[in-house]
């Protein structure tokens, strides 16, 4: 099976970091963002990757391009220009990873409509967005989407509010909860699975996949909830890296492949 990220947005809400890299290369414990949602992947089986790149998506096909450079040691004879790698205990993982470059402006569900010919002979296919991770187990949520017969599948979370909450009667304070479990709806987690028939949904550059598109798929009853509760985190501000970043640092990152 294949798994493809969304990597080409413009990151805006997180221009302090997004100026000189786009969001998926955004580092939390000193790897990017990409390659924490790839190990959510790997863990399962899933190594083969499409990423739909736009803004700076040049420096994610370099980063790829000097994988092995970044994280592993190297030994450069800069009279002969050779380059050896250094033996080293770190694994590495057997991925196939292919970089498409789908416009800038181009939009999400036209990013996807761009790499048809890669998907369409597929059963299905994993997809998901290049700034959020989580603990769902991705084996049962593509067995639940087989289960269903639909067309995709998304992964519906609740992720915790923003702020503490206080539980009042008659102007005591019965309750403190600090960040509870949102208002009880769920949101659109990504972690999807689509089968090729979501491309009968998709038109150009302009088509915003969690629109129309999805849109479209729940009307025709087409469309599954796979209800996740327990760990979900996207990277949309600073306060939200930091957030993720302070999990690693604390070995409290539940999305984490260890292998990795």
């Amino acid at each position: 099976m294949k798994a493809v990220i969304f990597a080409g947005g413009f990151g805006s809400r997180l221009l302090e970091e997004t100026t000189v890299r786009p969001k998926p290369l955004v580092e939390v414990g000193g790897k990017p963002m990409l390659l924490h949602i790839m190990g959510i992947y790997s863990k399962y089986g899933i190594n083969e990757f499409i990423i739909l790149v736009g803004y700076k998506g040049h420096l994610i096909k370099e980063y790829f391009m000097n994988y092995m450079a970044h994280v592993q040691d190297v030994t450069i004879n800069v009279g002969t220009g050779e380059v050896n790698l250094v033996d080293g205990h770190k694994k590495r993982p057997n991925w196939k990873i292919t970089v498409v470059d789908t416009g800038e402006n181009t939009m999400t569900g036209g990013r996807l409509k761009r790499v048809k010919h890669l998907l369409e002979k597929e059963d299905c296919f994993a997809l998901t967005y290049g700034d959020g991770v989580s603990d769902v187990n991705i084996g049962k949520l593509i067995e639940y989407h087989k289960n269903q017969g639909t067309i995709g599948t998304v992964t519906a979370v609740s992720p915790p509010g923003r702020f503490g909450a206080l539980d009042i009667d008659a102007g005591s304070v019965r309750q403190f909860v600090e960040k509870p479990i949102g208002d009880g709806a769920y949101i659109n987690g990504g972690f999807f699975v689509m089968s090729p028939g979501i491309f009968d949904y998709l038109t150009d550059d302009t088509c915003v996949f969690e629109q129309e598109p999805l849109q479209g798929l729940a009307r025709d009853g087409a469309l599954s909830a796979y209800v996740h509760k327990g760990f979900w985190q996207c990277m949309d501000t600073l306060r939200d890296r930091q957030y993720l970043e302070n999990l690693y640092a604390e070995g409290k990152a539940p999305w984490v492949n260890e292998e990795l």
